[in-house]
């Protein structure tokens, strides 16, 4: 029987996800919903129950004070609930959100295959194969300290994941713009070194005579810098992947 409610208020992107057709026990009443219940409920359930997964949220407020996911509901509470603070930082006491330490690295689900091979043409680290189903991705994420990033809901609402990411557009180039916003990734750029775009290993440089049997006569004509990739043995050249504008990366 419906006979609790508790209020929500969901800012930026968070409303996102909601799609009241497909939520149960869920009202629109001005800006704010109207959320109904039966038991004992904490808040993350009752976030996720709406679509919500909880590695975006970064920020819950219970009648003006903050609570932390664990916090267990009483008929009436009033709660807004925020996203991701890109303007400023929140004090290490009230943020929900497990902050990466150090340069990102990053582990992709199957969706986001050309999303992993942009990271790596910029150096960044990202695992990514279309055989990991969730338990794995969730594994390595927590073994290898790595940022999960999906287009998966039900991946980001287990309850093992430190850090995540949802990517909400389909385009790899807007995907790989959504990263370098969220994780600043022009901080970690120097411009000069790539990964391999099929394998992730780290590229080295080698000269020109050392491979020229492999390449092309145009190639062999105007390309005169080269790296390898150690791994799988991909040749690479200026103006192919490991050279690339920054101007995505100036956003």
């Amino acid at each position: 029987m419906k006979n609790k409610f508790i209020k929500l208020r969901f800012y930026a992107d968070l409303n996102s996800f909601i799609d009241l057709n497909k939520t149960k026990n869920l009202t629109s009443f001005g800006r704010e919903y109207l959320h109904y219940y039966q038991g004992r409920q904490s808040i993350k359930d009752r976030i996720e129950s709406i679509g919500i997964p909880h590695p975006e949220v970064s920020l819950i407020l219970k009648n003006s004070q903050a609570v932390d996911f664990s916090y267990l509901v009483q008929a009436g509470d009033r709660f807004s609930i925020y996203p991701y603070f890109y303007c400023f930082k929140l004090d290490d006491e009230i943020k929900l959100l497990n902050e990466f330490q150090g340069k990102p690295a990053f582990i992709l689900d199957v969706h986001l295959g050309k999303l992993a091979r942009y990271l790596r043409r910029f150096n960044f680290d990202a695992a990514y194969s279309n055989n990991y189903d969730d338990r794995e991705i969730v594994d390595k994420s927590l073994q290898e300290k790595r940022i999960i990033l999906t287009r998966d809901l039900g991946l980001l609402m287990r309850k093992r994941v430190k850090w995540a990411k949802f990517i909400k557009n389909d385009n790899p180039q807007k995907q790989f713009e959504e990263i370098i916003k969220r994780y600043d990734l022009a901080a970690y750029y120097n411009g000069h070194q790539s990964r391999c775009v099929n394998c992730n290993k780290e590229l080295n440089r080698i000269d020109k005579d050392k491979i020229i049997e492999r390449l092309e006569a145009k190639t062999i004509k105007y390309y005169d810098n080269f790296k390898i990739c150690p791994e799988c043995k991909k040749i690479y050249w200026q103006g192919s992947h490991f050279e690339h504008t920054e101007a995505l990366l100036k956003k």
